[in-house]
């Protein structure tokens, strides 16, 4: 218990520290964010075979460079037809990898082709949205001034949707959420950990004035909705390969995807709660 508390404040620390330091430590804690969790993704799913140190190389450069052009291009770091360029670049992914695993000859091409696309659509292409999100309302196309509170804010709801649907699910929970994926998920927490996201979204309203009361109502919903989603996803992925943490970069808490699996499910719905 000490060692989670103690990773926990320093992964909060950090997290705090890179948003809140500016646009270039935003972009740069979201670099290492997106490969981080992408190395953790190849390395679960490419495993078994002489080659899949190569393919980890790949995949995960391959997504980082995609987060690259677009998180750079949505933050005003680049010009915007880079953004265009990321696009073309995970378009192409699939031809490309098909390739690669002509040439390493695995017993199942595709479904390794499909691995990587997985890690572009998953984690490189949401946290490269996330770029957009950040920056002040009604420019979600174009560029303008970073704004941390937005990015704390969007955090903030998948944290205390997460934090309050463990403590009602720990001494409410008696009905079962998804009992096959993951036992240890309730109705009640469900419920519970909506509640306060909806509350938290009422508070933010008032301190953090970049979206309006009913569209930070919408966030909570996504967050509650989606986020609980993209944490059974990720439970899903990782019963289906029969482990229980996506990695051991973090203490007492597993791995980077698994802090931010409810996240980067998440970001997406956010960015249609907006413009919807």
């Amino acid at each position: 218990m000490i060692q989670r508390t103690i990773t926990g404040i320093v992964f909060g620390a950090v997290m705090l520290g890179g948003v809140f330091g500016g646009m270039y430590t935003f972009f740069g804690l979201f670099t290492l964010v997106t490969a981080g969790c992408l190395w953790e993704f190849t390395g679960l799913v490419f495993k078994n075979d002489p080659s899949d140190r190569l393919r980890r190389l790949a995949g995960t450069g391959w997504g980082v460079l995609v987060y690259l052009l677009i998180g750079g291009s949505g933050l005003g770091l680049l010009d915007g037809a880079f953004s265009f360029y990321g696009l073309i670049l995970a378009v192409l992914t699939a031809p490309v990898f098909l390739a690669l695993e002509l040439f390493l000859h695995p017993e199942k091409p595709f479904e390794r082709a499909g691995y990587y696309l997985t890690g572009l659509l998953y984690i490189s292409l949401p946290f490269s949205l996330l770029t957009y999100l950040s920056m002040p309302a009604g420019e979600f196309f174009s560029t303008g001034d970073y704004d941390p509170l937005r990015v704390f804010g969007l955090l903030l709801l998948i944290w205390s949707n997460d934090s309050w649907a463990y403590i009602f699910g720990s001494r409410f929970g008696r009905h079962k959420l998804y009992e096959r994926i993951s036992p240890g998920k309730t109705w009640e927490g469900f419920i519970g950990g909506g509640i306060f996201a909806l509350l938290t979204a009422w508070g933010l309203s008032f301190l953090i004035p970049s979206f309006t009361p009913a569209q930070w109502l919408k966030l909570a919903a996504a967050a509650v909705i989606f986020g609980t989603i993209g944490d059974l996803v990720e439970s899903m992925l990782k019963r289906s390969l029969q482990i229980k943490d996506s990695g051991t970069l973090l203490p007492g808490h597993g791995g980077l995807l698994d802090r931010f699996d409810a996240f980067v499910f998440a970001i997406p719905f956010y960015w249609l709660a907006l413009v919807i």
